[in-house]
């Protein structure tokens, strides 16, 4: 018979392996010598620890699921339990035990990081569904359009909650899109009736612009030019194909007209120059008519002067008031000459204007002495007022006085 600290093998060939309750028969071997059978069940058993090692391993190292680590446990138990192998079964069954516990607690790991990354998901896709809810009223319809791809594709990224909640929040998103995608389509529905209107508008502006571009009216027809572009303004966009051409045939409509009237204009300048030097001629030779001692002959030569200014045209409208200001004032210099002779040979207005002086010097003088009366009773107001009333009436008066001086008194 031949024994090791955890086997024999008795006398019939009949190997044992000792363990806690006790011997169990391994089996039974008639091939070779006692130790030869005890070396051959060892080996058995080496074979049992290194892939009890290899599942520890794995259940250790990889993503191996619960289930499959519990069917291989469940395998190698079975051989340990039938006893088919020498060695500490014990260490190996308590090895498995703590394997299964190993698993058991790995199980439960993994299912709270599903419930986390469950719980996540579930944080995750609400968010895209309120931002998708929120987008779906919005106007900035390209910005709004690409954030909701990019929301549908993170959507896709993110794990599948139970069916139930994963259908409400995707019923929720879906909606929103469809909401967006209805209000963009009526949108741009809308925009392209605005813009096929702006074409028929556009279309009628362009024609009248074109029968304008031959007009010699020139006023009316610039003035019409500007309403047209303001209406043309107001009409808005057409469509990209049309709005181009319809802008370049409008422009050239006015350019055809703008130029031929710049070219008229041009000769009209050139032409009122040439009338400007001719009227600045005349005026320098009226005013050599000043100051005037010879009214008569100043007169006729002014009446002259003026006939050949009259047949000259137009001059042009910034440089007219200068010129035309030096004319006048040699024109009221003749007439006020006129009017101060006048008035020295009428003795009718010389007496005129004596009682005019008189009927003055009398008010002045009666105000003068009211407000030294108002003064002295210490009613400044009403002096004040007086006062204001006598410059008014001194005005008057030195102006009387002036005039009657000019007829020699």
């Amino acid at each position: 018979m031949s024994s090791d600290p955890w086997g024999r093998v008795d006398e019939t060939g009949t190997v044992y392996v000792r363990t806690a309750d006790g011997e169990q028969v391994v089996g039974s071997w008639q091939a070779g010598t006692p130790e030869e059978a005890l070396a051959y069940f060892e080996r058995k058993y080496e074979g049992l620890v290194v892939e009890i090692g290899l599942l520890e391993k794995r259940v250790k190292t990889t993503d191996l699921s619960a289930k499959d680590a519990q069917t291989a446990i469940d395998h190698l138990r079975e051989q340990v339990d039938a006893h088919h192998a020498v060695g500490d079964l014990d260490a190996l069954r308590t090895r498995l035990d703590k394997l299964v516990e190993t698993v058991a607690k790995r199980r439960e790991e993994r299912k709270a990081q599903r419930a986390r990354q469950s719980d996540e998901a579930r944080h995750a896709k609400e968010a895209l569904v309120t931002e998708a809810e929120e987008l779906a009223q919005s106007d900035q319809w390209r910005a709004a359009g690409e954030r909701l791809r990019a929301l549908v594709d993170t959507w896709k990224g993110l794990p599948r909650l139970d069916r139930k909640s994963d259908d409400e929040l995707w019923h929720r998103f879906s909606h929103a899109r469809s909401a967006f995608s209805k209000r963009r389509k009526a949108h741009f529905a809308q925009l392209d009736a605005q813009r096929e209107q702006a074409r028929r508008a556009k279309e009628r502006l362009v024609a009248e612009a074109e029968s304008l571009s031959g007009s010699t009216d020139w006023g009316p027809t610039a003035a019409r030019y500007r309403e047209l572009m303001s209406e043309w303004k107001a009409a808005g966009r057409a469509q990209r194909e049309h709005e181009d051409d319809l802008w370049n045939r409008f422009r050239g409509a006015q350019d055809i007209f703008f130029a031929a009237r710049s070219s008229v204009f041009a000769e009209r300048d050139a032409e009122q120059a040439e009338n400007l030097k001719l009227k600045e001629e005349l005026a320098g030779e009226a005013e050599k008519l000043l100051p005037i001692s010879d009214l008569k002959g100043a007169r006729a030569a002014f009446r002259s002067i003026n006939e050949r200014w009259e047949a000259i045209g137009h001059v042009p409208r910034d440089a007219r008031p200068k010129v035309e200001g030096r004319m006048h004032a040699v024109e009221r210099a003749i007439q006020e000459a006129e009017e101060t002779e006048w008035r020295r040979t009428n003795p009718e207005a010389r007496a005129r204007a004596e009682g005019l002086t008189g009927q003055l010097q009398a008010a002045v003088d009666k105000l003068k002495g009211q407000i030294e009366q108002a003064r002295a009773q210490g009613n400044n107001a009403k002096a004040d007022k007086l006062e204001r009333e006598l410059e008014g009436r001194q005005a008057l008066l030195d102006q009387a006085l002036k005039g009657l001086q000019e007829f020699g008194g």
